[in-house]
């Protein structure tokens, strides 16, 4: 997973295998729905925003948190 700016702020894209991430996150965060973690390639934010709003996180908090989950899952 790689970080990117936009015009819309930070952002992510999807470089690695994104199932084995969300299982990850679901363990660490059972709130996060399978919709919530759903991943289309393309709409990288709408699944952050998903995730923002389910966490109560702010969108560089919910970017920390899938950074240390690559780590840790890697």
């Amino acid at each position: 997973m790689n970080i990117i700016e936009s015009q819309d702020g930070p952002g992510i894209v999807i470089t690695s295998d994104w199932t084995a991430h969300s299982r990850g996150l679901r363990e660490h965060y059972p709130l996060l729905s399978d919709n919530d973690l759903h991943y289309e390639p393309g709409k990288e934010a709408e699944m952050l925003c998903r995730i923002e709003t389910r966490l109560n996180k702010t969108r560089e908090e919910v970017i920390q948190i899938l950074q240390k989950e690559v780590i840790v899952v890697s």
